[in-house]
């Protein structure tokens, strides 16, 4: 197993950090690596945002959530999926240009979550541990406020960065569901009872399934969280309509 396949099995989430910087050389490196990521056309669709103001990063972990390790973490980076810029150029340019639709926004997302994951990639090179925040689309509103961001402008993906403490380096990565059930050759296959139940066997050892399952879903697909992220996400693509 090579070095870059190695730091993907290892790689895990990590919400507590040392207090140590992350030098402005490494930064740059991890955005560069981000800005090399496949992207539709070589269009880059989406701006990364470097959030560096104190009082803005406090904003954002109340706004996310009530996560105050957000605000501890010394690198904060916003991927925002834009459909403005490629606008703006047409306009600029004299075109007439229709209006950034849906299939646009979806396209952009793609984008910006590849960006995304190239710069978690280069930062665990470094050994700088790094944490998703799906909460950015959370009241997406409040977040298009708080970063003020223009129409046509969505945030899709927040990281967080920081350099792991032990605790975080010595604790086990969670673990993942078997390729069998995963990976489907040619055609998508329904899942049944009995391998709905084997995929996500090692998720209920010290309960039934269905005991586990209810408190996942209750936890996760049916909270408060998720409901409002939807609402936010469908209000927001009104302006697509």
């Amino acid at each position: 197993m090579n070095e870059i396949i190695e730091s993907l099995y290892n790689r895990k989430s990590v919400r507590v950090y040392e207090e140590k910087a992350i030098p402005n050389e490494m930064k740059n490196v991890i955005l560069e690596a981000a800005m090399q990521a496949p992207t539709a056309g070589c269009q880059q669709l989406y701006t990364i945002l470097d959030i560096t103001d104190q009082n803005l990063k406090e904003a954002l972990a109340e706004s996310c959530d009530h996560q105050p390790f957000i605000a501890k973490a010394p690198m904060v980076l916003v991927f925002c999926a834009d459909c403005k810029k490629w606008y703006d150029a047409y306009l600029e340019a004299g075109c007439k240009p229709r209006k950034p639709d849906v299939g646009d926004l979806m396209l952009a997302v793609t984008d910006t979550a590849i960006a995304a994951q190239n710069a978690v990639v280069a930062a665990e090179s470094f050994g700088i541990g790094s944490c998703y925040i799906g909460d950015i689309m959370e009241n997406c509103e409040e977040q298009r406020k708080l970063l003020q961001l223009p129409e046509y402008v969505f945030p899709a993906v927040m990281i967080v960065f920081g350099w792991p403490t032990k605790q975080q380096m010595k604790r086990k990565k969670p673990e993942r569901c078997e390729q069998k059930h995963i990976v489907h050759e040619n055609t998508y296959r329904n899942m049944e009872g009995d391998e709905l139940r084997e995929m996500f066997a090692y998720k209920c050892k010290n309960s039934t399934y269905e005991e586990w399952c209810s408190a996942f879903c209750n936890r996760k697909y049916n909270s408060d969280f998720s409901k409002e992220m939807s609402k936010s996400v469908t209000e927001y693509l009104e302006q697509f309509r």
